[in-house]
């Protein structure tokens, strides 16, 4: 079972992903929203990107609807790597 609960490319090529970090089956459900900007590279996936938001939710679903308006939206990912001082 993957940790990955949403994966996107974004259009430069990097990937908003939303990432369980609680437990599978573990209750609340802990995920954060990340960018992988080493995404379509050899380099995919090594390492953890620093999260962008952390949230609980009821469920993995619900983590999904949660953070789904963030994930989808590029400027609002600019905007928040930025304020996280990755950009």
């Amino acid at each position: 079972m993957s940790d990955i609960l949403y994966r996107r490319v974004m259009g430069p090529g990097p990937a908003v992903l939303i990432r369980r970090i609680s437990e599978a089956g573990a209750t609340p459900v802990v995920a954060v929203l990340e960018v992988d900007r080493r995404a379509g590279t050899p380099r995919e996936g090594i390492g953890k990107a620093p999260p962008l938001v952390r949230i609980e939710a009821p469920s993995e679903a619900e983590a999904v609807e949660t953070l789904a308006a963030q994930a989808q939206d590029d400027r609002i990912i600019v905007q928040l790597m930025h304020a996280k001082g990755l950009r």
